[in-house]
């Protein structure tokens, strides 16, 4: 599939009059079309099944580079699978958007992408940890956006359990930056843990809960009992 094939079919799915609330909803400066996700979701699972995975990482290098927000969407949703062999070139690509993030939805959904490929080899962590260090806010959230499958074990073994430990390391690190987003993020990393490992959650608060906002803090502790 082309390029323009792709934005072709993605055109066909423009909701007249959507675009403008998708982009203030959105804080985009960047072209909305306004397509709903469900239709996102139908041409990309279609893509998926009909690309090999060279040909899906080429397309999703195409689209992201066209800088549409609906085309960079689709293309981490191109690459957002569990069995992708080989994933190499995904992962590489995915790297490359990282420090080009400038919006959360761009973002997670690319993050996303990220946590399979993090998920199918671990060790791909030690490449995420560079992204703590950043001046990029973005990078910085997106360490914490893309490990998020580590707070959903309920049964970790014992290299989850340093994975962890090592990112609760790296949002300590956070706790002290006033971002909105950053807090966010540390919040969002906390809650998720909280619902499986309240011990960790409890201990990480305990230790560095009275430096982060409020706001974030609270969220954290939502499922505390």
């Amino acid at each position: 599939m082309t390029l323009d094939e792709a934005l072709a079919a993605l055109r066909a799915h423009v909701e007249e009059g959507r675009a403008e609330g998708m982009a203030a909803y959105h804080k985009q400066t960047r072209e909305v079309l306004g397509i709903p996700n469900p239709a996102l979701n139908d041409l990309t699972k279609n893509w998926r099944q009909s690309l090999s995975v060279a040909d899906r990482v080429t397309l999703a290098d195409h689209l992201w580079q066209t800088d549409i927000f609906e085309a960079r969407i689709a293309a981490a949703k191109l690459l957002t699978q569990a069995r992708l062999r080989p994933d190499m070139g995904a992962w590489a690509l995915i790297q490359r958007w990282v420090p080009e993030f400038d919006s959360w939805a761009i973002a997670d959904h690319a993050c996303m992408a990220g946590q399979k490929r993090l998920v199918a080899d671990p060790s791909r962590i030690d490449t995420v940890e560079g992204w703590t260090r950043s001046d990029h806010m973005w990078t910085r959230r997106a360490a914490l956006v893309v490990t998020l499958p580590w707070t959903k074990q309920n049964n970790p073994k014992p290299n989850d359990l340093a994975i962890r430990d090592r990112v609760l390391g790296w949002a300590a690190g956070y706790v002290d930056d006033p971002d909105w987003f950053i807090q966010k993020a540390v919040a969002w990393w906390l809650r998720d843990l909280s619902k499986h490992d309240p011990a960790r959650t409890r201990a990480f608060l305990d230790a560095h809960g009275d430096r982060m906002k409020a706001f974030a803090r609270k969220e954290a502790g939502k499922y505390l009992a």
